[in-house]
C-alpha cells in the first residue's frame, strides 16, 4: 500500500540528504596525513645493476602527492568531490592546507631532481614564456617569466 498523496512523512526524518564520507575538517586532516605517511613509508623502487659483479640495487625514489590519489585514498571519485566541499563550514581552510602542502611537494622534489621537473611544472601549471623584441636586426629586450597558467 503506498503512501497517502499530500503527507508530511518526510518532516519526521531526523536527517536529510545523504551522509558523507568525511564528516569533520579534522576528519578530512587526518586522512590527509595518513595519506602522506603512506607515501612517505611507501616510495616507489627502481632496480639498478652496479658494479663488476653486477649486483642488483633497490632505489627508492619519492613518491609525489596528487589530489586525486588523495581522494582515492579517501574512497572518494576525485578531487572534484573535495573540492566541492569548500562551502560546508570549517572545510575551506583545510581543503586550502591540503592543496598547498601537496604544491609544496612536488615543486621541491622537482627543484631537488627528485621528480620530472617538467612533468611537476606541467601539472603545477608553470609555463616558462620568452619574449623578444627585434628592431632594426638588433635584439632590444629578452625577457624570461615563469608564470601560473
Amino acid at each position: 500500500m503506498a503512501a497517502p498523496k499530500n503527507n508530511k512523512f518526510w518532516k519526521l526524518r531526523l536527517k536529510h540528504g545523504r551522509n558523507y564520507v568525511i564528516e569533520t575538517p579534522e576528519q578530512l586532516w587526518q586522512n590527509f596525513q595518513e595519506y602522506a605517511e603512506w607515501l612517505e613509508d611507501n616510495p616507489l623502487v627502481e632496480i639498478d645493476y652496479r658494479g663488476k659483479d653486477i649486483i642488483a640495487v633497490d632505489l627508492p625514489k619519492l613518491r609525489p602527492f596528487t589530489k586525486d590519489g588523495f581522494a582515492l585514498a579517501c574512497g572518494l571519485s576525485g578531487w572534484e568531490v573535495i573540492n566541492s566541499w569548500k562551502k560546508r563550514k570549517g572545510f575551506f581552510e583545510v581543503i586550502t592546507r591540503i592543496e598547498k602542502y601537496i604544491y609544496a611537494q612536488k615543486f621541491e622534489g622537482a627543484a631537488s631532481g627528485f621528480l620530472n621537473a617538467n612533468i611537476i611544472a606541467s601539472d603545477l601549471g608553470l609555463k616558462e614564456r620568452t619574449e623578444h623584441s627585434i628592431e632594426d636586426n638588433n635584439i632590444q629586450e629578452i625577457k624570461v617569466n615563469i608564470k601560473r597558467k
